[in-house]
């Protein structure tokens, strides 16, 4: 017992405010004092005293004061990574204890372009695999931020190289031209990446880490034309896949998030050039969180060929 008690005193005396680790997490995840004291029903000198104390502990900065904002050094990064991972862990302990046998909602993160092309078309082949499963889908217009502790489950494109969660390989990617029949027939089909230049082309601005635009895409093939012809630019990938389902000139496909909507005949694939890209589609758990037997079905799910509706 001697061991034991000594082993618990020195935790004592290395962790002194157990109370200023909660309010540490709440500032640094909403990178605000304020925030965290509305948050914890606090004032905000209180919150600060909190962090003050921390830091004069451990003799180091944890926040940086920026003049309208705050940001974690490193040494604070280190220690938010440990207690937001910590706090996940006690707080699934108590979800566990007091919800009793009742089935736990999953939050599932994603792009709005993933989130409608890929996932809601395909929603009834979740609910026929898993039908006590309740879902909801948090749909982000960047990369999913996976510090908001409601978040289970992510869905990223990139290199699967991230420090906030474990990543998980769901598949490639390859991006082509696409567009309207009626865009086809009207104007006939290019036959060259020259043609596709000089043709109406449809933009998208890059919100993932990985997503290219048309000057990209022409250069990775090794073609560099003198200009590109921009019938329409669009913030959302999934504005600018419409606007190609509307006839208004071509767009760039990625197949797992298009595929549907070519079998369907609403877009068709020109048959000038395919990129097969370097970075793939992950699905990213938080760390901390534990993975259940439905994160596990959901992942499976997530995993299926992009040709299965």
């Amino acid at each position: 017992m001697k061991p034991v008690i000594a082993r618990t005193k020195g935790y004592r005396r290395l962790i002194p405010s157990v109370t200023a680790l909660v309010e540490f997490e709440a500032v640094a995840r909403h990178s605000s004092f304020t925030l965290a004291a509305d948050e914890l029903g606090v004032t905000q000198a209180a919150v600060s005293r909190q962090i003050k104390f921390l830091e004069e502990t451990l003799g180091t900065r944890l926040f940086n004061r920026l003049h309208r904002s705050i940001e974690l050094t490193d040494e604070g990064e280190a220690l938010y990574l440990v207690v937001a991972e910590s706090m996940q862990k006690i707080a699934g302990v108590f979800d566990r204890l007091s919800s009793g046998p009742v089935q736990q909602e999953l939050v599932l993160a994603a792009t709005s372009a993933f989130t409608h092309f890929r996932l809601l078309p395909r929603l009834a082949s979740l609910k026929k695999a898993q039908p006590d499963l309740q879902l909801r889908i948090s749909t982000q217009m960047f990369t999913a931020d996976l510090r908001p502790k409601e978040i289970d489950v992510a869905v990223r494109f990139g290199s699967g190289q991230w420090g906030d969660g474990s990543a998980t390989l769901l598949f490639d990617e390859e991006v082509f031209p696409v567009c309207s029949p009626e865009w086809v027939k009207s104007r006939g089909t290019p036959v060259s990446l020259q043609e596709v230049a000089n043709a109406a082309l449809i933009e998208s601005d890059a919100t993932s880490e990985g997503w290219m635009r048309w000057e990209e895409w022409f250069q990775a093939l090794g073609f560099r034309p003198v200009r590109l012809n921009f019938a329409l630019r669009c913030s959302l990938y999934t504005d600018a896949i419409e606007a190609a389902r509307y006839g208004q000139g071509i767009a760039l496909g990625w197949r797992r998030l298009v595929h549907g909507l070519i079998e369907t005949g609403e877009l068709v694939r020109l048959p000038v050039a395919s990129l097969k890209v370097s970075d793939s589609y992950y699905v990213v758990v938080p760390h901390g969180r534990t993975i259940t037997p439905a994160i596990d079905g959901l992942i499976d799910w997530l995993r299926q060929d992009s040709s299965e509706r």
